[in-house]
């Protein structure tokens, strides 16, 4: 009987013991998001992260996501996750753009490159390291987490048929795009999606871009504007990144680490071949209640075109890592180019 009490006490410790070790490496990291959850693929695959690194760090390590505003608003992301304040943000580095003049080319810009030459940039030819130089002053880790199929280039409450229609107009529109809009005229504004469908509907503005079709029927685009543009000359892929305080970071262990790069690299893949699936029936639907779709002529994507080289110019003066991480990936582009000719049918 003494036996017995001292394997059923020494059991009961190690079962203890084990408990309060289990308790003591669970982890729960709270990361604030740039958009809602619901939005398929940049929202969704973002929802479903942190049970992913769960199940492959056998509990150890979660994340829990956090839709916009529940812990602090998407411009307060940047700073947040910079002091520790949050843990964790699902962003677009564009929306740094007034910290980090460069930014938006980690995100998306016109004329821009497609999915694959664009991670190829990121994980191959030096864009993430040439990032990572300019977020480490702010003690900020970086992992590319999803990629986006080419937006539309926007919605418009009456047709647009050559430059001229565009002076004055008054768009929402995001990043380097809003530039090259303002260049050509318009009046660029930045705003949040339900902000934006207001707007459109009390007539504060003209046009407005947000995504691409199953995101704009999600929310509704086509009842408050029904000429549809493609193709989207502004955003033809988008990075969307995991960002993480360098601290919190840092004191993660490295099979947890590894976790979050595997299971956003996987991210890549998984978002690139969903959002290429996920758009035909949402635009036709569209079309059937009388959406609109145009696409650009020549003479107009040449003026969109000559207007971001204009850009180009501006901000390589006044920024030199804008210039610096310009001159980058258009060494790589043109490299690349000489590849993409031979490898691939035109």
């Amino acid at each position: 009987m003494k036996k017995f009490t001292k394997i059923l006490a020494m059991s009961t410790a190690l079962v203890a013991a084990t408990l309060s070790v289990s308790s003591v490496q669970a982890r729960n990291i709270e990361m604030q998001s740039y958009i809602t959850g619901a939005l398929p693929l940049l929202g969704s695959s973002g929802l479903e992260f942190g049970d992913r690194i769960s199940r492959l760090t056998g509990g150890s390590l979660s994340f829990s996501f956090k839709n916009p505003g529940e812990l602090v608003t998407p411009s307060e992301i940047w700073d947040s996750v910079s002091t520790g304040a949050v843990e964790a943000g699902w962003y677009v580095t564009g929306m740094a753009e007034g910290i980090i003049p460069s930014a938006s080319l980690f995100t998306s810009f016109p004329f821009g490159p497609d999915v694959k030459e664009y991670s190829a940039w990121w994980y191959n030819a030096g864009g993430s390291q040439l990032w990572d130089e300019l977020a480490a002053p702010f003690n900020i880790h970086t992992e590319l987490c999803t990629v986006l199929v080419p937006e539309a280039s926007g919605w418009f409450k009456k047709e647009i048929n050559s430059v001229d229609d565009l002076k004055g107009l008054k768009m929402r529109i995001f990043g380097l795009g809003a530039a090259v809009m303002q260049n050509l005229g318009a009046e660029a504004q930045s705003m949040s999606a339900g902000d934006t469908m207001a707007a459109l509907n009390l007539g504060t503005i003209d046009a407005a871009e947000l995504s691409f079709p199953s995101i704009d029927q999600r929310v509704g685009m086509n009842e408050h504007a029904n000429h549809y543009y493609f193709p989207g000359w502004h955003q033809q892929t988008s990075l969307i990144m995991m960002i993480m305080n360098q601290d919190s970071w840092d004191g993660l262990e490295d099979n947890e680490q590894a976790a979050i790069s595997e299971v956003c690299a996987a991210n890549v893949a998984r978002t690139m071949a969903q959002g290429e699936v996920i758009q035909l029936k949402p635009l036709a639907e569209m079309i059937a209640t009388g959406t609109i779709v145009h696409t650009w002529s020549d003479e107009m994507l040449d003026s969109f075109e000559g207007a971001w080289e204009n850009v180009v110019v501006e901000k390589s003066a006044a920024d030199p890592d804008f210039k610096r991480v310009w001159e980058h990936i258009q060494a790589f582009r043109a490299d690349y180019k000489k590849w993409a000719d031979l490898g691939y049918l035109k």
